[in-house]
């Protein structure tokens, strides 16, 4: 992902309720059991697509997906990438109670970058990364609130999507010298979701909100309000910020906006579709430029993933599921 300009404001206000609030136990969310999950993603290798990690990884998400007792549907599609490269791609949509018209979606992406080409990096730049916070935290913690959504059922249609090449993009200084090049650089990342966003699973899929979890595993972790999610859906972001620093969080979820947006998956659901989604992302200053040390470097391995944080992410996420169910949020 890219830092990037504007983006069309939409108006989430939420619509009045009329249902009165149910109380439903929020589970707790096995911190363990994530770390795990990211643990198993990183044994593949580099997830890159095209290569036997990738297949490999996909064959075991598909897995345990179907292990968590959802419907799984799995979205094939071709794309080609900056590079010129063809890239055969693979979404996967976990569906808990198809058939309720209520739904939220959680989406994250699953692959890891092919090359490590951050300003910090150091050493074998031209070789993919293990990606085990930028890819695998997001989906180690879906995966646990999957678990916890098959241990303590509700009655709400959840959406768990996990979205393929969205870190094979194109990024380069240059890229952002004119406004015309800097959305060029855009069109090139997040590929599955733009995919996706052009091609619904469902034909009129139009869940409540999504949120999107994209670097959610790192130590010393912080998540501002990031730019595209407060123009898309700012009074969405305010809700889970104040939620999360009612649940001590504070120091985590910290209540400051950035600057500019930043080119990731709900950017592309959002200006396609229309679907109010915002986006968790680890962010380590107010301009939106670095995404921490570790960060498309050789760096991103296990010895970046923080327990705590896993926990922390995870938790308000099924805060947020479990008290929309409930119709308390």
């Amino acid at each position: 992902m890219l830092t990037a300009g504007i983006f069309s404001c939409k108006n989430d206000k939420p619509a009045e309720e009329t249902a009165t609030p149910v109380q439903i136990k929020i589970p707790g969310f096995t911190a363990d059991s994530a770390y795990v999950f990211v643990e198993k993603q990183v044994a593949f290798g580099p997830r890159v697509p095209n290569t036997t990690a990738h297949q490999e990884c996909k064959n075991w998400l598909v897995q345990k997906l179907e292990g968590f007792g959802a419907k799984v549907i799995e979205q094939n599609f071709e794309a080609k990438a900056y590079t010129g490269t063809v890239h055969k791609g693979d979404n996967f949509i976990q569906k808990f109670n198809p058939a309720d018209k209520k739904r939220i979606r959680l989406p994250a992406h699953w692959h890891s970058r092919h090359i490590a080409d951050s300003k910090l990096s150091t050493e074998r730049r031209n070789e993919p990364i293990l990606g085990a916070d930028d890819g695998g935290s997001g989906v180690a913690v879906l995966l646990e609130v999957a678990r916890q959504l098959q241990a303590n059922p509700i009655d709400m249609g959840v959406d768990i999507i996990f979205f393929d090449a969205e870190d094979y993009g194109e990024h380069k200084e240059e890229a952002a010298a004119t406004q015309e090049a800097e959305m060029r650089s855009m069109e090139t990342w997040c590929l599955g979701s733009q995919y996706w966003s052009k091609n619904l699973h469902v034909s009129g899929y139009k869940p409540k909100f999504g949120i999107l979890l994209d670097m959610v595993g790192a130590q010393n972790a912080r998540f501002p309000k990031e730019g595209f999610s407060m123009q898309i859906a700012p009074a969405l972001v305010d809700k889970i910020w104040k939620l999360a620093k009612a649940m001590g969080y504070g120091n985590f979820f910290v209540d400051e906006q950035l600057s500019g947006g930043i080119t990731d998956d709900h950017y592309f659901v959002a200006r396609n579709t229309g679907i109010p989604i915002i986006d968790i992302i680890h962010v380590s200053n107010k301009d939106g430029q670095t995404f921490g040390d570790h960060w498309h470097t050789q760096n991103d391995n296990m010895n970046i993933i923080d327990k705590r944080t896993l926990k922390v992410v995870g938790q308000v996420v099924l805060a947020v599921v479990y008290k929309e169910a409930g119709g308390s949020f």
